[in-house]
């Protein structure tokens, strides 16, 4: 919270100045023809304002004529189908719930095919089976060549959809690659390991070693974290053998997105500085 990523937005959406630095869509300077590079961008922020006397349809078709949209008629049919709002085209947007009215901002931001989709929280206050549908949407739209920008709290739903993910803290973007990629910068990992038997003995040695950070042993498991961007099932697993314990099975747990998230923000913001740019 407060970390500037709504400034951000709105700063790449042309709608703030930035008070130093400029803004680049596509290779152009935003500043030199914002209505043209506007044209190609569609929008979708948190704080989202609708002219509720307006039915969706003619809140849509205002926004098809204001972006020269090409096929609006059909394109709005097909997305409004696709998020359940098709039999609610005629309706005031003032009788719409919150939910309908962010799925109908999607519609809007998506009319006009734009090459850059940017959304600050685009599945805020939607119920479970709504997100399924913008989530499935914005996967569609990508596959279709669209470039995704999303801002969001819910880690969990970034982590099923995003290529690539950014963290940002203090104003300034302290990560930027591959969810693979995160995890390795990030370092602790968990593997967890079913014995026979395992031994109060064995949690000590564990801890030995000098990769292993944690051991916690439960109802026949070990899970074990690690420092390091290794994998060390090999080690660990040569190690138990040689003190005659029997491995029942061991698999690695990769850290979530909210783990990483957590561990980056928790520790030096300098050293991560780097890490955005590296």
């Amino acid at each position: 919270n407060g970390a500037g990523k709504t400034t951000t937005l709105m700063m790449l959406a042309g709608v703030l100045r930035p008070t130093s630095g400029e803004v680049r869509l596509f290779g152009k300077r935003l500043s030199d023809d914002p209505f043209a590079l506007k044209r190609r961008v569609g929008v979708v922020i948190e704080a989202q304002s609708y002219y509720d006397e307006m039915t969706a349809w003619e809140y849509l078709t205002f926004f098809a004529r204001l972006y020269r949209a090409q096929d609006a008629s059909k394109r709005g049919q097909t997305l409004l189908e696709r998020l359940g709002l098709w039999e609610w085209r005629d309706t005031i947007i003032g009788g719409f719930s919150t939910g309908m009215q962010r799925k109908l901002a999607l519609v809007r931001a998506l009319l006009h095919a734009p090459e850059l989709l940017i959304l600050d929280e685009p599945v805020a206050r939607l119920d479970p089976f709504s997100v399924k549908q913008v989530r499935e949407l914005l996967l569609d739209e990508h596959a279709a060549g669209r470039t995704i920008l999303i801002s969001s709290h819910i880690l969990s739903e970034i982590e099923r959809t995003a290529d690539r993910v950014g963290i940002i803290a203090r104003g300034r973007l302290l990560f930027e690659d591959t969810m693979s990629s995160l995890r390795l910068k990030v370092g602790a990992g968990q593997i967890e390991i079913e014995l026979v038997e395992p031994t109060i003995e064995l949690e000590a040695e564990l801890l030995a070693l000098p990769f292993v950070t944690h051991v916690r042993v439960t109802q026949g498991r070990l899970a074990i974290t690690t420092s390091g961007d290794q994998d060390r099932r090999g080690e660990i697993s040569r190690f138990l053998s040689a003190r005659g314990a029997t491995i029942i099975e061991m698999r690695a747990i990769a850290p979530s997105l909210e783990e990483a998230f957590i561990t980056i923000t928790e520790t030096d913001v300098d050293a991560w500085s780097g890490a955005a740019r590296g």
